[in-house]
């Protein structure tokens, strides 16, 4: 069995921000404006704003991906966790959580927060999986999004 590969950002990378993520947002959504920036130059948008994202390689091809929006001091919001369907099962997702909670953790978080929707419920459950737990959610925030949930240090 091949294990999982979490790497960091590399510019070579860098589009599978877009294509891992974009098939699950237009499943679901419409690309938004902010979607398409952050997808689409996820160096100017989160890594040199102190983010990050991190990418999961299973059998040699990127099948997940993961940001870090840096969104205060030491606060950061996860953004835009996708798995490719063929790697489900793999745990790509809590491996790719887990590593993302980890890069804050480094850079000296007290905080983690996450936008979501409860339709998607595989990933609800990942997030509590994860620590994650649930906190009211401010009206006009992300209008797409009817759940927020936080992890703290």
């Amino acid at each position: 069995m091949e294990t999982v590969k979490i790497l960091p950002f590399s510019d070579a990378l860098a589009p599978y921000f877009l294509s891992i993520n974009r098939e699950w947002i237009e499943h679901y959504f419409c690309m938004e404006p902010f979607d398409v920036a952050q997808l689409q130059s996820p160096r100017e948008t989160l890594i040199e704003q102190g983010g990050a994202v991190l990418f999961a390689q299973w059998k040699g091809e990127i099948v997940g991906t993961v940001g870090l929006k840096k969104t205060g001091d030491r606060q950061y919001e996860l953004i835009k966790m996708g798995v490719l369907p063929k790697a489900r099962g793999q745990k790509v997702g809590l491996l790719l959580g887990q590593a993302a909670l980890d890069w804050a953790k480094e850079k000296g978080a007290q905080k983690v927060l996450l936008y979501s929707n409860s339709i998607l419920v595989p990933a609800i459950a990942l997030y509590r999986k994860l620590g994650f737990r649930y906190i009211p959610m401010e009206s006009g925030t992300y209008q797409r999004c009817d759940v927020k949930m936080e992890y703290l240090f």
